[in-house]
């Protein structure tokens, strides 16, 4: 696992431009408010999911999205999906529930876990993330997650994922 450094490494020899704030550890989205309210940019929140079939999947939304999970099958091409538990996510991404990023996926092995962006996001600049610990939060585009995803040998995916209705 190439772990923060392996990804502050490629960051930097892929001179992508990012901000970096340290803040206190926020679990929740509800917890981040506080922490966001500092920090300029779209903010986030992902879902690890598994699928029927026992794919993994890591799904990226803007922070006051609620998806429908049972329309995002459709949307980003799998069949019906679940929270996936929190010893895949240590086993996949070497990270634990609350630190949950698509930057994790600097961890996973090449089709291990697909990753999903929401299109709003892949749009956006910047793009608030956390850096495979929920003590910090790094901003960069939209663009560039998908840079270094397929920079890992990933294949991201950029789908409008499907949230319910206020």
């Amino acid at each position: 696992m190439r772990g923060e450094a392996g990804l502050l490494a490629d960051l930097g020899a892929l001179a992508i431009p990012f901000a970096a704030h340290e803040h206190e550890a926020v679990f929740t989205v509800a917890e981040s408010d506080g922490v966001n309210a500092a920090i300029p940019g779209a903010h986030t929140k992902n879902l690890f999911l598994k699928d029927a079939g026992g794919a993994f999947w890591l799904v990226t939304v803007p922070s006051e999205a609620r998806v429908d999970l049972k329309a995002l099958p459709a949307a980003i091409g799998c069949k019906r999906v679940s929270f996936a538990k929190a010893d895949d996510m240590r086993r996949l991404l070497g990270i634990a529930p609350g630190s949950v990023t698509p930057l994790a996926a600097v961890n996973a092995p090449p089709g291990s876990v697909t990753v999903v962006l929401d299109a709003v996001l892949a749009a956006a600049d910047p793009v608030n993330v956390h850096p495979l610990r929920n003590t910090a939060t790094l901003g960069l585009s939209g663009a560039a997650i998908l840079d270094l995803l397929r920079h890992w040998g990933h294949a991201p995916r950029v789908a409008a994922i499907p949230v319910v209705a206020a």
